[in-house]
């Protein structure tokens, strides 16, 4: 039985990258988008991709932007992953995933079971089940029973509720705010999602 694997995103500061090369997540998240706070410009993104271990993906967050910006992000490797988090249309993914042949993953907000229904047949590598645009909240976790892909898990994750989450056995699990004190990512606390992740160990089918 697969691992659930740990992305850390909204990484927004220098130190943010050193952070995670200390704790050494699967994956790093950066928010390309402009107008969030936790936003970097593409320069950014260049710098940090270069001092971040060249054994995490990067994993690229955007919202609504030009199919185009998201292939040129994937085809210099500034990312090695880009994440979808707004209007995309099936279209756009079947699009980027040509054009730039590297992995999507598109994140679904998750209100009713309708929307995670809607989603399943998409060729995106992966979906991001959340609560909202970086919302921070959890959304009701039975709407995800007896999914049959591979999901990431996002949306209010903290180590207060991470055991929770990782019975549910997702893919991978996707903190922000979770792992940030006074809105900056704090060092103690992405060390210990990391540990709770690793040392986590699935037991059978899943059940909610």
């Amino acid at each position: 039985m697969k691992k659930t694997k740990l992305k850390i995103c909204g990484l927004f500061r220098p130190t943010d990258i050193e952070y995670v090369n200390e704790v050494r997540p699967d994956y790093a998240g950066f928010i390309l988008t402009p107008g969030f706070r936790r936003s970097i410009s593409r320069e950014q993104a260049m710098r940090f991709r270069q001092k971040l271990n060249g054994n995490i993906p990067a994993v690229g967050v955007f919202v609504d932007a030009p199919c185009e910006e998201v292939v040129n992000y994937l085809k210099e490797d500034i990312i090695q992953m880009a994440q979808l988090h707004g209007r995309e249309t099936e279209e756009d993914i079947l699009y980027i995933k040509a054009a730039a042949g590297k992995p999507v993953l598109k994140a679904v907000k998750v209100q009713d079971r309708s929307d995670v229904e809607a989603w399943l047949g998409s060729a995106a590598d992966y979906l991001v089940f959340d609560g909202g645009t970086g919302s921070g909240k959890a959304f009701d976790w039975r709407l995800l029973a007896d999914i049959s892909r591979d999901y990431f898990l996002a949306g209010g994750l903290n180590a207060g509720n991470l055991e929770e989450a990782l019975a549910l056995q997702p893919y991978a699990v996707d903190l922000s705010s979770g792992v940030e004190t006074g809105g900056v990512k704090d060092r103690a606390k992405m060390q210990t999602v990391a540990e709770m992740v690793r040392n986590h160990v699935p037991t059978g089918p899943c059940c909610l």
